[in-house]
């Protein structure tokens, strides 16, 4: 009897089962097959967060996006939305440009990470809607929101 073959009587026995070694067969072969399924290749939207008055993509941040990329391959990329975000510390225009740089890091981050190539739409809304109605700042607003069009290939 092969090891294989062996630990299925085993596990019959631990389980009190009475089954036969015919049945412990069948139930190897659909072991051995490798299942494949097709890729999930609908849209997708995930966010990166940055340190404060930061641009630079965070260790983190690349391991998000390079999954993203790597989900994404095996589909066709009919294109990217990428809206960088800021809080509100600082003047308007500097976290405009601050929002506008990040959705530029993330892109460069994604083609880097071997996404097909698609068009990207870039935008960068500043802190707009960075404070909440009572005043208070919002931190989670230092990041990016990436929306991935995708379609079977």
């Amino acid at each position: 009897m092969s090891i294989r073959g062996t630990a299925c009587v085993a596990a019959m026995v631990g389980l009190g089962l009475a089954l036969g070694l015919g049945g412990c067969g069948t139930m190897m072969k659909g072991r051995d097959r490798i299942v494949k399924t097709a890729p999930h290749c609908a849209d997708q939207t995930v966010q990166i967060y940055f340190e404060a008055e930061s641009a630079e993509i965070t260790k983190e941040g690349r391991a998000v996006l390079t999954a993203a990329a790597a989900q994404a391959r095996p589909c066709k990329v009919a294109g990217i939305d990428v809206l960088g975000l800021s809080d509100s510390t600082g003047g308007a225009d500097a976290n405009l440009d601050l929002s506008k740089r990040r959705a530029q890091s993330v892109t460069a981050a994604l083609t880097a990470a071997g996404l097909p190539a698609a068009e990207f739409k870039l935008a960068g809304a500043g802190q707009a809607g960075a404070t909440t109605a009572g005043g208070q700042a919002n931190p989670l607003r230092r990041r990016a929101d990436i929306v991935l069009h995708l379609a079977p290939s």
